[in-house]
């Protein structure tokens, strides 16, 4: 990936990280970049045997070709939904990059901020899905644990534009 920038984008395939890709595909992703999709699972849902191999590290980086594939579901419990496939299959048609998804399990704060290490990620974006004060008290937000510990420029794209 020399010379290249990698661009992460955390997805959940929720309105809110569409919100984010889009405003990542229009204004940051060039030709030649490579885009990451991060995807954090809560659960663990992968085949016997792999568990041990990816608990750690996350699953291997997925070409865009795969995600829509049932066996790709099966294997690591994601689901793209066909919005933000033609998304990713029209920005690919438009520019000359390179789109894969890494699949990651466990704490979404603590695992995307290990992704921005290991990868490496030149910069992030992730979306804020505007939990009120209280809740954000209670939950955490995941934006802002990612922006402030984080070692490369996290960019949030707020749910709602009138925040």
């Amino acid at each position: 990936m020399e010379g290249h920038r990698s661009v992460g984008v955390a997805v959940d395939f929720s309105p809110c990280s569409k919100k984010a890709l889009k405003w990542a595909v229009d204004n940051l992703v060039r030709n030649g970049d490579y885009l990451i999709l991060l995807t954090v699972q809560s659960s663990v849902h992968y085949e016997e045997g792999e568990m041990q191999l990816w608990e750690a590290t996350g699953s291997p980086l997925i070409p865009l070709d795969e995600l829509a594939d049932p066996h790709t579901e099966k294997k690591y419990g994601v689901k793209p939904d066909a919005e933000t496939i033609d998304i990713l299959k029209t920005l690919v048609a438009q520019k000359e990059i390179v789109v894969v998804m890494k699949v990651l399990w466990g704490d979404a704060r603590e695992k995307l901020c290990e992704a921005i290490e290991n990868i490496p990620l030149s910069c992030l974006v992730i979306g804020n899905r505007g939990l009120g004060k209280i809740k954000r008290a209670i939950m955490g937000s995941v934006s802002n644990y990612v922006v402030n510990n984080g070692t490369c420029p996290v960019t949030v794209v707020k749910a709602h534009d009138n925040e």
